[in-house]
């Protein structure tokens, strides 16, 4: 990430996170060692269209545009309006959308899309009730090319609960593949990959 960039998205970070706890899972955006690792599903050739859950000030979202080739789509989810407004601000190449990653299907179709290469997210799992988890993952799977893959973190300290144990249940409910890599250690706190392919039910 460019340094002049990280001043004004930690402030836009610790705006929402110190006021909105519910909404902001994580202590501090995500490093680029974890950046690397969660993006290593987004193809480097051709044009996909990549979607990204939970963007927050854009620290993935800088990766992906690495990784990505001119013509590529590069849409990104973000419920909080002012990340939402940061985003669209800081990162004006990205196309930021407004909206619950429950409602997916919907908010892409809306956007032209309905087929994605790859679904890159840091949403906060661990604050939503299992139904909600599970809305997202069908989404999810619901929107994935054939061949696509969707990657997400777990951090290290809550592999071992009860919450994270029942995720990855879902997970492997919903996937034929889920392949958990890592730890990344540079990263506050240190974080997993799961790294899921071929939607197991599509309807």
């Amino acid at each position: 990430m460019n340094e002049t960039a990280v001043v004004p998205d930690l402030r836009a970070f610790m705006a929402v996170a110190l006021r909105k706890q519910g909404v902001v899972g994580a202590i501090a955006p995500s490093s680029p060692a974890l950046a690397r690792a969660l993006t290593a599903v987004v193809p480097t050739s051709g044009t996909p269209v990549v979607v990204e859950l939970g963007p927050g000030t854009g620290s993935i979202s800088e990766a992906i545009r690495a990784r990505t080739a001119p013509g590529s789509r590069h849409l990104a989810v973000e419920i909080e309006p002012a990340l939402v407004a940061h985003l669209r601000r800081t990162k004006p190449w990205m196309e930021t959308i407004q909206g619950d990653a429950a409602d997916l299907g919907e908010l892409l179709a809306s956007a032209g899309v309905d087929r994605v290469d790859a679904v890159v997210s840091t949403l906060p799992w661990s604050l939503f009730p299992g139904e909600q988890q599970e809305r997202i993952v069908g989404e999810i799977g619901r929107v994935l090319a054939p061949g696509g893959a969707f990657t997400t973190v777990t951090y290290l300290h809550a592999v071992p609960l009860a919450g994270a144990r029942a995720f990855r249940r879902r997970l492997r409910s919903a996937f034929d593949e889920v392949l958990t890599t890592g730890p990344v250690w540079r990263n506050l706190p240190p974080g997993m990959t799961y790294v899921c392919r071929r939607p197991a039910v599509h309807v």
